[in-house]
């Protein structure tokens, strides 16, 4: 028993000096601009048929050219840019830029309104915001992708403000009830050139022009602190939230619930899995058609990206994932390998306190239970009102998964 004790203490102060370690990097926990990438030029886009075939998960740190890898982190920037440009390209669409000078916003009482004005057309976001009882404004504030399925006295404890992007104002591309088809949504009104698009580019859309009306408005008129900003979201809008968080580089903490196949589950690794949400098998609204027809089945390979990009693009700002081993669709051993991978970007830059991954099992489909909330309250704790010594090197999964899943053959570099 005192043997254990000892090495716990020895564990905990281990945590506490890299924790301690990170805290002095320098290295930004959030930026004030949606992308910080956007004045590099795209890399150049091989058709699919030339893209040479890696069974393994890709490099997150060679450059698309070949020639060169990250280093440094002044060199990630670039990185970033070129990963979130290929899921663009190859996955889910084009996510446009728009100007502040495009966006009108104002206060409703408590509720948010945004007017987007795009090509002679105006698209219009609405949403309240729920002010905490207690605190000091301005307050952080954690939309949900959709919904947010975790328990409301985890925020409404911290004093956090609480916000819904409702996708549908945008796209109403989903699993639930019988889609137009592609082209006949709102967001199509404002660009009809773009209706190759999956609806993750135009949902990551949407939620950027609701941060772009609090920004311009700005916390005298918000009560909202833009340097605070979370996002979180399950299921299918646990994809959301991450394509949100991950494109978006105004927000502080990402916490995807339960994302599943698509989300922050690695393409490669779920096609070697059972019956599970794949390139092959999942909702196409949700995607370009082209991404099954280029890299469906054994041609998932040429994908010159895989997932633990897509995780990899919140780095070096905060991220939780949350997965439900009881639920063989959600290829949570997927997003296992695929966390472990990104979580390399993090680690190579001395702040690995800032991704995190928990899967547990015994509960209900985006049905926090209480042995997860640790992890959740420490990530808001730490990244939403900047309590430092909040323990967040969460590493939580199956006793069995480290065996079963070996990360090691995934990651050749």
């Amino acid at each position: 028993m005192k043997k254990n004790r000892a090495f716990q203490t020895v564990v905990l102060l281990l945590l506490v000096a890299v924790q301690a370690s990170a805290q002095k990097t320098g290295i930004p926990l959030v930026y004030s601009v949606e992308n910080t990438g956007a004045k590099y030029d795209a890399p150049r886009f091989a058709a699919p048929s030339q893209l040479p075939s890696v069974s393994t998960l890709p490099n997150p740190f060679v450059f698309s050219d070949g020639k060169k890898e990250v280093k440094k982190f002044k060199q990630w920037m670039k990185r970033r840019a070129e990963i979130a440009q290929e899921i663009q390209h190859y996955e889910i669409g084009q996510k446009p830029s728009v100007p502040m000078d495009s966006i009108d916003a104002r206060m409703n009482g408590d509720t948010l309104i945004v007017d987007v004005r795009m090509n002679g057309e105006v698209l219009t976001l609405k949403t309240p915001i729920f002010y905490p009882q207690e605190g000091t404004a301005p307050y952080p504030l954690m939309i949900g992708a959709s919904n947010n399925s975790l328990p409301a006295k985890l925020f409404k404890d911290r004093n956090i403000a609480m916000m819904v992007f409702f996708e549908r104002q945008v796209n109403n591309y989903s699993q639930f009830g019988r889609p137009s088809g592609r082209g006949n949504y709102e967001f199509d009104r404002l660009y009809p050139d773009l209706t190759e698009n999956g609806a993750y580019s135009e949902w990551a859309w949407g939620f950027s022009r609701l941060l772009d009306g609090l920004q311009k408005l700005g916390p005298e008129v918000t009560k909202i602190d833009m340097k605070r900003i979370g996002v979180t979201g399950c299921s299918y809008a646990g994809k959301m939230a991450l394509f949100c968080g991950a494109f978006d580089e105004r927000v502080a903490l990402t916490i995807a619930q339960e994302p599943g196949g698509g989300g922050a589950a690695a393409w490669r690794v779920s096609r070697t899995l059972g019956n599970v949400e794949n390139l092959d098998k999942t909702d196409y609204n949700w995607f370009k058609h082209s991404l099954k027809e280029n890299f469906g089945e054994e041609k998932v390979g040429n994908l010159p990206y895989d997932h633990h990009e897509l995780v990899a693009l919140c780095c070096p700002r905060a991220l939780l994932l949350l997965g439900n081993p009881d639920y063989e669709w959600l290829a949570d051993p997927s997003m296992y390998v695929s966390a472990n991978a990104a979580l390399k970007v993090w680690e190579k830059f001395g702040i690995e306190d800032r991704f995190g991954y928990s899967i547990v099992a015994q509960h209900g489909h985006c049905q926090l239970p209480p042995s997860q909330y640790p992890e959740v309250e420490a990530f808001l704790d730490k990244f939403l009102l900047g309590k430092t010594d909040a323990n967040t090197l969460v590493r939580i999964a199956p006793a069995d998964y480290p065996q079963r899943y070996d990360v090691r053959p995934w990651m050749a570099w």
